[in-house]
């Protein structure tokens, strides 16, 4: 038994060999990953390894919010699916329009569409290894795929700030919708930004008191709806309103060739990095039930397919609608796009749809923020219970969640332009959805060299790797061209 206490982790581990059951099974090209499963020392290090023993094998699951309930179902995986895939980045998506003009404005949104449907299946397949262990993280996944220090190096950034800098974002965003809301629909104007930062923060931190991720699935339920709300609600407007007649589909000219090149790909990025949610698609596939005669990845897919159904819904018109009423003279901001809905092209609006449109919105970002602040709260009850091996208490888990809401609220207040950094982070962060899931399939399922399905994922992942590259090139250019302007609320 002394000999269980050591863990050892190899970069070319194997998931299908990680079983405690036969701690020292290898191939000759591949080493096992010894986690001993049958007790818990209470120091274990992190270089060890052995914060990376997941799976139904591993019972500190059944500890930590991610996991803790695996009662879901289709349901409950659709609405999670749509809160957490439809952002109000979609609102950009006129302005990506204006820049690529409706043939490549579509042939782009369609390809970005398909392209990560696609690794989302590859994602909720990688889920369950042959052997029955599941992988309800992103971060154990590309462990087991890379190896530990590679897996490591190159998710750890992009997975955090996709879930801990989307809640920094939400925040910001759903504050700055409700300072608009406050001016323009309530004539308030004593209240700060600041101000009303904090009084988002509070009430989500309020409603993140649940204890799992599919405890949250009604708050799910009302983000699904408020997306497909405020959505649907711009893109009827811009219809119903009808448009100038000075309206212009062709691109603004540039001054050089450069600016026009950053433009392009900024659209382009802006396309991308709208679909989302690829950081916590296996931890909402970790809320469902799973056996040999039921894997998980069914009743997911069948979640995938109606969700993403329902936003493509969503996004098509919502970009389409916005490009013919406005053409190149799309607002270039929310808060522009927001203000506009009171008075489009002339058309008086009452103030009741921008109220009415401005709280959907902010109710929305409320829903959201529970699901991308779970994986955070689960990464720091992973932490304290790798340490003391026992869950934590209730009023822990309350620590927990007041202090990253101030963590959080603090960043937002430091950083008021971080949502104007999204291109940049955004294509730093792009491989997560579009290349990594691709060298992942390659690295677990190991398909013959040079097969169809090994030269599909091999080129869509250096396909994502080098269009991360050049979506960041651009980024900064257009960074150091224009600098950055946190008025991206102002009216």
């Amino acid at each position: 038994m002394a000999d269980m206490e050591e863990v050892v982790v190899e970069a070319n581990c194997r998931p299908e060999e990680t079983r405690a059951t036969h701690p020292f099974r290898s191939s000759s090209n591949h080493y096992a990953q010894v986690i001993p499963i049958t007790i818990s020392p209470p120091h274990r290090r992190e270089e060890d390894g052995a914060d990376w023993g997941c799976g139904e094998l591993n019972p500190q699951d059944a500890w930590l919010p991610i996991t803790e309930s695996r009662n879901g179902n289709t349901i409950s995986a659709t609405f999670h699916l749509i809160c957490s895939g439809i952002g109000i980045q979609a609102l950009l998506l006129p302005l990506a329009f204006a820049t690529l003009g409706w043939a490549w404005g579509i042939i782009c949104l369609s390809l970005a569409f398909t392209w990560q449907l696609y690794t989302t299946w590859l994602l909720i397949h990688l889920h369950e290894s042959e052997s029955g262990i599941r992988y309800s993280r992103y971060l154990h996944l590309a462990v087991t795929a890379f190896g530990l220090k590679l897996g490591k190096l190159i998710t750890i950034f992009p997975v955090m700030y996709q879930s801990g800098g989307t809640c920094v974002q939400l925040i910001i965003i759903g504050g700055g919708i409700m300072e608009l809301f406050f001016k323009k629909v309530c004539d308030v104007k004593s209240l700060t930004g600041t101000d009303c930062f904090l009084v988002f923060m509070c009430m989500a931190i309020v409603v993140a008191q649940f204890p799992n991720l599919n405890s949250i699935a009604w708050v799910s339920f009302i983000g699904a709806i408020t997306a497909v709300g405020y959505c649907t609600l711009i893109w009827a407007l811009s219809v119903g309103k009808g448009r100038p007649s000075d309206i212009s589909y062709n691109p603004q000219e540039m001054d050089s060739n450069m600016d026009r090149f950053g433009g392009i790909m900024n659209s382009i990025g802006i396309i991308f990095i709208t679909f989302r949610g690829h950081n916590v698609m296996l931890e909402i596939q970790g809320t469902l039930p799973s056996s040999s005669k039921h894997p998980s990845h069914k009743q997911m897919w069948r979640g995938v397919t109606i969700s993403y159904a329902l936003i493509a819904m969503c996004l098509l018109p919502l970009a389409t609608a916005g490009f013919w009423a406005y053409g190149n003279k799309i607002p270039s901001s929310y808060g522009k796009i927001l203000s506009s809905v009171s008075n489009f092209h002339g058309h008086k609006t009452s103030t009741f749809v921008l109220g009415l449109i401005c709280i959907i919105i902010v109710t929305n970002c409320l829903s959201t923020f529970q699901i991308y602040s779970m994986v955070v709260f689960d990464n720091l009850e992973f932490k304290y219970t790798s340490r003391k091996s026992k869950p934590c208490t209730r009023w822990l888990r309350m620590v927990f969640r007041f202090l990253f809401g101030g963590v959080a609220f603090f960043a937002a207040v430091a950083l008021p332009f971080l949502p104007l950094l999204a291109p940049l982070i955004g294509g730093m962060t792009l491989p997560l959805a579009y290349a990594y899931p691709c060298f992942m399939w390659i690295a677990i399922k190991k398909p013959q060299p040079r097969s169809g399905k090994w030269c599909v994922n091999m080129g869509l992942g250096c396909l994502g790797l080098v269009l991360s590259v050049v979506l960041v090139v651009a980024a900064i250019w257009n960074l150091t061209d224009k600098g950055l302007n946190a008025n991206f609320f102002k009216p």
